[in-house]
């Protein structure tokens, strides 16, 4: 098909019906994510995407999760006794990873738009798995520091890519389920990690080498094998080879990525980063990052102190994350269940915030002993940072103008899981309290920026409505213009 050439829309769509955006103004558009009816054509289109490109977003998320919380169980598997570290060291070595972490952040956004991602994201992951084995040989603070540091420097090409990747290939309303698969894949990784853990706990003594070491030495392998086959495999188009799209399919990824707004451009366009430092939204989503994340940090890396803390031995306190990583689990279920039922992420992010608030509350002020697993399993802040992406990735258009959004994301993820940790130094109450105001903080922040979004949205509405708006521009996804040029954008809130 050629652009701007005239043909019958029914035959050249898939067969969906978007409802109608409310201009009551309260609902702020919300009820747009209500029916989706899906031609038999496009579902077979979205089967080919997900055969071919969800297994390898689900093993990057789990290995990488898996690979920076093996400081965790090497806690309590000999890394204190081996390495003579103290626990305000450990704290550091939790902290320094997303020291590295954020220094990746601006060479990744040239990087991730200038570089096919499948070559980028397999030549990362050979370095990162080669990174983490080497700290089996390390013997002192040191030199865990160094290798943390590299360790958080190549990981943090994850998960902006991923959330590329998904705002590329499907439409907005199907984001906050891939979204919630993600930090799923990340719970998934907790649970079998602890189980693993375990196992390799037994391994003590294996060859002369400590458990955390076999720990190290076996994830790293892994996690260097996978980077072949991203490198080969990973599909990064949304008309990539590995679909095997005929001719009448690729039409329907042209209408898809119409309706995700998102558009692979190879040029770094100033003018989307300028339009989205003026914008209060940018630095809402920033502040909301941190603040999730300050809690996220503390549970990533204390978790197994936390429950050993508790009455329990080294390995139980490995296997507690099993059902840690479940309880995790349900509560992503529940926050994507509630986002797509009610086409709402702003209230359904304030709400799962309150719950963090209350996983802290009751680490807080139960008394010590197995009752505060409560605490342990509601803590978890993953489930309002998914919608916190869901509302980044359906509400900002312009290739330039999301990785952009998608990197000051990131750079406040570092900062808050640096600071996380350290919070816990020196006092255990202390660190609780300020995790508990950050979550309280996070939910009057996604209240904001959800009215604020419908606010703009009741706007357009009513240009709309009176006739002011310009003419809708036919060949939209060559341009790559903005939220904030298109006026016939509207926002989810």
């Amino acid at each position: 098909m050629i652009f701007g050439e005239k043909k019958d829309k029914t035959k050249e769509k898939p067969n969906f019906d978007i409802e109608k955006f409310s201009s009551d103004g309260e609902s702020g558009g919300k009820d747009v994510t209500k029916k989706f009816n899906y031609s038999i054509e496009e579902k077979k289109v979205l089967r080919k995407i997900n055969i071919a490109t969800v297994p390898f977003i689900c093993a990057i998320l789990f290995i990488q999760f898996i690979d920076k919380s093996t400081l965790n169980f090497s806690a309590v598997l000999g890394l204190y006794e081996d390495t003579g570290i103290t626990g305000t060291e450990f704290s550091w070595l939790g902290s320094i990873f997303y020291v590295g972490y954020l220094a990746f952040q601006i060479p990744n956004q040239y990087f991730m738009q200038r570089l096919p991602i499948s070559k980028y994201l397999g030549s990362i992951l050979l370095v990162w798995g080669v990174s983490l084995a080497c700290m089996a040989a390390t013997k002192n603070f040191g030199q865990l520091a160094g290798l943390r540091f590299l360790l958080g420097f190549w990981e943090a090409s994850t998960y902006p890519c991923i959330f590329l990747l998904i705002s590329t290939f499907y439409r907005r309303h199907e984001q906050v389920t891939w979204y919630g698969t993600m930090f799923i894949c990340n719970s998934v990784a907790t649970s079998c990690g602890g189980l693993i853990g375990y196992g390799i706990g037994h391994m003590d003594g294996v060859h002369d080498l400590s458990a955390w070491q076999w720990c190290m030495l076996i994830w790293g392998v892994i996690t260097t094998v996978l980077g072949f086959a991203y490198f080969f495999f990973l599909p990064d188009k949304p008309k990539s080879r590995w679909f095997h799209l005929t001719p009448e399919e690729e039409k329907i990824v042209d209408e898809r990525t119409r309706d995700n707004t998102v558009v692979q451009n190879k040029v770094i366009k100033m003018e989307h980063i300028f339009e989205a430092l003026r914008e209060p939204r940018f630095y809402c989503y920033v502040l909301l990052s941190f603040l999730l994340n300050l809690q996220n940090g503390c549970v990533t890396i204390f978790s197994s102190q936390i429950i050993k803390n508790m009455g329990f031995s080294n390995l139980e306190s490995i296997l507690l994350n099993i059902p840690k990583g479940f309880s995790t689990i349900l509560l992503l279920i529940l926050a994507v269940f509630l986002s797509k039922r009610f086409g709402e992420n702003g209230y359904i992010g304030a709400f799962m915030s309150i719950i963090s608030f209350l996983g802290a509350l009751f680490l807080t002020v139960i008394p010590t002993g197995g009752a505060m697993l409560v605490g342990i399993f509601l803590s978890a802040t993953s489930p309002p940072y998914t919608l916190l992406q869901t509302m980044i990735s359906n509400n900002v258009s312009g290739y330039t103008k999301k990785i952009f959004y998608t990197g000051g994301n990131l750079v406040a993820y570092c900062v808050g899981n640096f600071v996380g940790p350290l919070m816990m130094a020196p006092r255990y109450l202390g660190g609780m309290i300020g995790y508990m105001v950050a979550d309280v903080l996070a939910a009057i922040l996604f209240v904001y920026v959800r009215w604020s979004l419908a606010t703009e949205n009741k706007r357009r509405q009513r240009l709309k409505d009176e006739g002011q708006l310009p003419p809708q521009i036919d060949q939209r996804e060559a341009v790559d213009l903005t939220d904030v040029e298109d006026l016939h954008f509207m926002y989810r809130p």
